[in-house]
């Protein structure tokens, strides 16, 4: 079984596609979504979908999808974003993986035609395939008892995708499927695309250099 866990926080725009991708795939999976404190119709949304689950928790995405893992019942664990559709045929790629693969993603695609996002797609897909440090909006999946034994996301206000990436390279390679998942390009757009990209590259630098984190305004919330 697959568990796809979605973290949100007042996501009653984006969430309606978000579920409706997922049951488009087939394969034996659960859906649980970890609310943050919602006050929209997000709550009522999820229940409009009998066989999706619904749990609360602290906010913060690492605080929420390690909720989620909590109460999770896969073998995998798939941690999907609020505004990242998955392909059809995911779970089946995913199931179809062998018993020496432990964790892994998509290859990740804006929405939209603009070439400036495109291009930004392809530099994010060139970094992963190099490194193998998953983003978050690239459906990242493991194993389930491989990301127990990792002691799951860093409960952090940012970049648990990175770091948790950054302790599971030092134990498997992660798969890098071919299939696209594509990310919401509002935050892009609204704040501008090159201006988040530069915020990216300051945040990714200051990570790596073991600086504290500027260009926090990346992280808030776009609805």
């Amino acid at each position: 079984m697959i568990s796809i866990i979605i973290p949100v926080l007042n996501e009653e725009k984006s969430l309606p596609g978000i579920l409706e991708a997922v049951i488009r795939n087939t394969g034996c999976y659960e859906v649980i979504v970890v609310d943050g404190g919602s006050n929209d119709r997000t709550l009522e949304i999820v229940r409009s979908y009998p066989s999706t689950s619904v749990v609360s928790s602290s906010r913060g995405r690492g605080v929420q999808m390690n909720a989620g893992s909590r109460i999770a019942k896969g073998e995998w664990l798939l941690f999907l974003h609020a505004d990242t559709l998955l392909p059809e045929g995911a779970l089946a790629l995913i199931e179809s993986l062998g018993a020496q693969d432990y964790a892994g993603c998509f290859r990740q695609r804006f929405s939209g035609q603009y070439w400036s996002l495109r291009a930004i797609s392809w530099l994010h897909n060139w970094r992963c395939n190099r490194t193998r440090i998953i983003y978050g909006d690239q459906a990242m999946f493991v194993r389930r008892t491989l990301f127990e034994e990792l002691g799951g996301f860093p409960e952090q206000p940012c970049l648990e995708d990175v770091a948790f990436s950054e302790e599971l390279v030092k134990v498997t390679r992660p798969v890098f499927l071919d299939d696209h998942v594509i990310t919401d390009s509002r935050k892009f757009l609204q704040r501008g695309v090159w201006r988040c990209f530069a915020e990216v590259f300051i945040i990714l630098s200051c990570h790596e250099l073991n600086l504290p984190i500027m260009a926090r305004g990346f992280f808030s919330p776009v609805r």
